[in-house]
């Protein structure tokens, strides 16, 4: 496959990297391989002991491994909404930015799905669920989207990184195992006219395919709480208000890995602040809409003043509960963002990231908020019972898979960067005409500028 001087700089500039690691960059491995082999010790211990080492009991049946596959699957929608769209739009500077978010996509979603036979007891009957599930269950129906919603997640990832295996495929490395890796999968692609039509079209179709995907997956799962008659959960909002703050955590995340990958591989000349700007934008805007359906949800349960509805709210406003909990969830972790990407003097690369890392921490803590309160509120007086029958606390163990799962998604995202350039090699020309975009910006900068000129002198000649 032959390729042009810009193509093959950029080429021998990700290889270089893809082939080694620093001194940093293993300790870092090893931190995360510590963190996953402690989530391995956990799970042999839990499997062995039961769920009596889990804070898990006959009210609280789910605890933290629902909120974080509810958090995984959440994230894994904003990488497949973003890259979609900006694919079928033909934004011009989504190729820095799209590869990350379609791995962002497949690896929360393969990681999400292993908390839920964290919480069955019985996974020697896992395979009844193909076998004797029920149709009616809304349960079965998540199972089916998110398998075809992972299926079609990797399809879509493969189609678009075609073009860049075809290109390493004929790259001499040292290693030639990864030659012949890159030769199969790249299926004997050679850039010619009729190829890139069929990519190009089958591109579109997946991209069209995925985004109503997405919608659906965090729909179905929106409606396990929705039907299920518990205070707190039994709303027909939910759906909505799941897919937005799915793509708010989503579009965090998204901005994290950028500023991690831009800082770990040199990527300033590909990830510029105009997509930090962007992005930020478009938090800002989501947190806004995940802000006044937090709102719409609260006010309706409240004035109904409905006897179980009103325990849940007197346990998410008690400061002895969790009043902290909802503040930081609800308020600081929205309104913070807001704030600080909506003032132009606070909006710098750095000020984006760490406002995003606090908006997805803040949504994994709505995701406990969803579930710990409801079920820690019977629907019948119960006396004389334990405290830990109704309070639940997470475990060592469960804060061990916890934070393995995370590591394991950090993990995996290196992993694959060593195997295929994290931005696009082959079609970076056709978003990386960051002098113009500059040029643009500093266009409208200057005519801003004039502009409040010319009405500071008028104000003052009609002053005079």
């Amino acid at each position: 496959m032959e390729l042009d001087q810009k193509a093959t700089r950029t080429l021998n500039f990700f290889t270089a990297q893809m082939v080694t690691i620093s001194r940093y960059g293993i300790i870092r491995l090893a931190v995360l391989l510590i963190f996953v082999l402690g989530g391995l010790y956990a799970l042999i211990v839990q499997i062995v002991k039961g769920h009596i080492v889990t804070g898990m009991r006959d009210n609280v049946v789910w605890g933290i491994y629902i909120a974080n596959f509810i958090f995984f699957i959440g994230i894994s929608y904003a990488g497949a909404l973003i890259s979609g769209i900006l694919h079928l739009l033909r934004v011009k500077w989504r190729t820095p930015i799209i590869r990350i978010a379609e791995i962002i996509t497949i690896v929360s979603t393969l990681i999400g799905p292993a908390y839920i036979l964290l919480c069955m007891g019985r996974l020697d009957r896992l395979h009844h669920l193909a076998l004797y599930g029920r149709i009616q269950s809304p349960i079965i129906w998540d199972v089916l989207a998110i398998s075809t919603y992972l299926i079609g997640s990797i399809i879509f990832l493969y189609l678009a990184c075609i073009r860049d295996l075809a290109a390493l495929r004929d790259y001499p490395f040292k290693n030639k195992w990864r030659n012949k890796i890159y030769r199969f999968l790249a299926v004997d692609f050679n850039d010619n006219t009729k190829q890139n039509r069929y990519l190009n079209r089958a591109l579109d179709i997946m991209s069209a395919i995925i985004i109503p995907l997405a919608v659906l997956v965090h729909s179905v799962l929106a409606w396990i709480f929705g039907m299920t008659l518990r205070p707190g959960w039994h709303s027909t909002i939910f759906a909505p208000y799941f897919v937005v703050a799915a793509v708010f955590s989503g579009t965090g995340v998204l901005i994290i890995a950028m500023w991690v990958f831009r800082r770990y591989y040199k990527l300033e000349s590909y990830i510029t602040k105009i997509h930090f700007n962007y992005l930020g934008i478009m938090l800002m805007i989501l947190g806004a809409l995940y802000a006044y359906f937090t709102f719409s949800e609260y006010l309706t349960s409240w004035y109904g003043s409905e006897t179980w509805d009103m325990e849940v709210l007197y346990k998410l406003f008690d400061p002895e509960e969790y009043w902290w909990w909802f503040f930081f969830a609800a308020i600081i972790g929205v309104v913070l963002p807001i704030i600080v990407i909506l003032i132009p003097k606070f909006r710098t690369i750095n000020s984006i990231t760490a406002v995003s890392v606090i908006a997805v921490l803040a949504l994994w803590v709505k995701r406990y908020l969803i579930i710990i309160p409801t079920l820690e509120t019977p629907l019948l007086p119960l006396q004389d019972l334990r405290p830990e029958y109704i309070h639940y606390q997470p475990t060592m163990i469960e804060w061990l898979l916890t934070f393995s799962g995370v590591a394991l998604f950090c993990l995996i995202f290196f992993l694959f960067s060593k195997f295929i350039p994290i931005i696009p090699i082959i079609k970076a020309e056709e978003g990386k005409n960051y002098a113009q975009l500059r040029k643009t910006v500093m266009e409208r900068i200057i005519k801003r500028k004039l502009k409040e000129t010319k009405m500071k002198e008028s104000q003052k000649i009609e002053h005079l």
